[in-house]
Formats: structure tokens, sequence, C-alpha cells
């Protein structure tokens, strides 16, 4: 509640982590943060998984390092291996780190619409990054462009390797056995709702297999996609944040289950992010404006006691000359200062 003082406990002031072995070592185990000031209904929890605290800053660290262990394993890839794969940005930066710490050369595909922060993230870990910036000629598609192109790559490189985080189960494999894990075990198997962003939809998979895992089926699942992706039967159209959604179905998706959809649009993402911001101090890329949007929809009908969680999938520092930059939002979203802190603030008659 508001009036209660923010405290940590002894055992959160005394315990000190462990030293782990190399960078990779640091994923996972992020924070769960009971968010105090977002709800507008002060009788249900609301819980965020900071993903962003992982060391190459998104919830993509974790299917990058696992895809390329299993891949190692296998003998797939080795020393002189080259790793091609397409991303919006996020899982090329996991990708870029794990790749680093194996000496691996590393391929990114990416499009116009990636941060030029991770952009150049993945150049200062050593990645090659190639840019797709015409879509599909048949498709008008940027992700099967640029799908196209890896494929392309791959073929002309010897010894390259292909993770393919939209078809590969050790993506969802990596939030079954830690995202989802996590957040079960914090709450102590008491989760009456949770939301995840969509993209690629390995994080919903995973999510979902580990409910299971856990006897959770009770527990509502909301996929949250974007307007404009062609996910779960979605029309494809204009989007202009990238990570969330997809042009195309990803093979992940064909076999995603959840309880319901709640599809976002660009300015309620930033609407959501900036929400997060100015009530909870807490900085979340757009995907994680989307499933705070989401929250905000569902929460009427919630039941009285209900605990909410959701998957904070990046932090906002890669977004601040979009998500958060005024003139960017008046420009690409047609919503000027205005009217913008309006739908922020909730005022009635700002078409929120």
């Amino acid at each position: 509640m508001l009036d209660q003082p923010i405290a940590l406990s002894s055992s959160t002031r005394s315990v000190a982590r462990r030293p782990v072995d190399g960078v990779l070592g640091a994923i996972g185990d992020t924070p769960l943060v009971h968010l105090r000031r977002y709800p507008d209904r002060r009788d249900v929890a609301f819980f965020a998984k900071l993903e962003a605290t992982n060391p190459g800053g998104s919830a993509k660290d974790r299917p990058a390092a696992r895809m390329l262990d299993d891949a190692w394993a296998r003998g797939l890839v080795g020393p002189g291996s080259t790793v091609v794969e397409s991303s919006s940005g996020n899982m090329g930066v996991g990708l870029a780190q794990a790749c680093r710490c194996r000496d691996l050369a590393f391929v990114c595909v990416v499009d116009s619409r990636a941060n030029v922060a991770n952009v150049r993230t993945m150049e200062a870990l050593g990645a090659d990054v190639r840019i797709v910036t015409r879509p599909d000629p048949e498709t008008g598609d940027l992700l099967t462009a640029r799908r196209a192109l890896v494929a392309e790559i791959v073929a002309a490189t010897p010894g390259a390797f292909r993770p393919d985080q939209y078809a590969n189960p050790e993506n969802a494999g990596a939030h079954e056995h830690g995202t989802m894990r996590e957040i079960v075990e914090a709450l102590d198997g008491r989760l009456d709702v949770l939301l995840v962003a969509t993209s690629t939809t390995g994080t919903l998979r995973g999510c979902v297999d580990a409910l299971r895992a856990h006897g959770l089926h009770d527990t509502t699942v909301v996929a949250v996609d974007a307007v404009g992706s062609a996910l779960f039967g979605g029309e494809r159209g204009r989007r202009m944040l990238p990570g969330f959604g997809a042009g195309m179905r990803t093979e992940l998706s064909e076999s995603a289950d959840f309880d319901r959809l709640e599809r976002v649009a660009d300015l309620d993402c930033v609407v959501g992010c900036r929400r997060l911001a100015l009530r909870e101090g807490l900085l979340a890329g757009a995907s994680g404006g989307a499933v705070a949007a989401a929250f905000d929809r569902i929460a009427p009908g919630l039941e009285p006691g209900s605990r909410c969680a959701a998957i904070l999938h990046d932090g906002g520092t890669r977004y601040l000359e979009t998500v958060y930059d005024d003139a960017w939002v008046a420009r690409e979203l047609d919503c000027p200062p205005a009217r913008l802190a309006a739908l922020v603030d909730g005022t009635p008659g700002s078409g929120r």
C-alpha cells in the first residue's frame, strides 16, 4: 500500500551472492518486484520480473546461452564455427555475448527498426551486424527478409550454425527451466494471472510448460501481442517498435497455448512504459509497456486478492530515442506531448 514504508528485509541486506563463473554465470535469478503504485486496484497484487538485470540487458540472454550450450554439447558448433542469426536486437546482444565467451564468430542480421544502442552493443562485442533495409518483396515483411539473408549467409559460410530462435525448442526451454521456474518459486506457487509479451513466442511456450510442470493449471496465461503482428491469426501491419510481435507466424507460435490474447498498439506501449516510469521509477522497454497496458485492461475483471505477474523483457535505456522521446512519439505515432501526458495521467476525455 502507498502508506507503507519501503524497507529491505534483514536477509536481503546481509546475504551476498557468491561469485559466478564468467559473465554467462550471471544470467538468471532476476528480481521479481511487487509493484506498489502502478495498479489502480489496491486489492490486486502485480509483480514484475525484471529481465533487464541479465548481463546483456534482456530476457534473451537466457535462450541465447542455452541454445549455444546445447549446440556445443551436440557438436553442432565448435572452435572455428560461425553463428548466424536474425534478431530485432536483444537476441543479437545475447548471442554476441555468448559467442564472445566461446571465441566464436557471430553474424547478426537485423533490420532498419533495430535500436541503434543494440547494434552498437553487438558491434562492441565483436559481432558482424548486417542491416536489412528492404522488406521481402512478396510479403512486404522485414522479418522474412532477415531470415532469407540468414539462410544465404549460412549457405555461403563453411562451419556456420543457425540457432533459429523461431523454432529452436531450447528457446522455450530457457524460460521453462529459468524465468518461469523462478517466478513460481518466488511466489510459492500462488499465481492467478501471467502476462507475457510475444515475438518468437519462446517465452510464452516455456512459461506455459513450466506452469504445467508445477501443476499450476488454473493460472490464466495472457499472451500480449502487437497490433500489426501476424501471430495468432493477426493481420500484418505497420509496427514501429522492435522486439514485440512478428511479421510472420513462427514455428514456435504454431503450438503456443494460452488463455487470453490482448493486442496492444504502439501508442499503448508508450503509455504503459511512461506510467511504469512515473509511478514506479521503473524504466521498461516497449514490450514491458505492452504488458502493463494489457494489465490495465484486465484488472477491472480480476477477483480481489488476485496475484498477477508480468515479464518485463528488457529495460528502457535502449528506447530513450523512441518510447521516451516526445518528439518521436509525436512524429511517428501522431500523438503530441499534451495528449500523451493526458493519456499517461489517465485524464478523462484523453481518448483512453
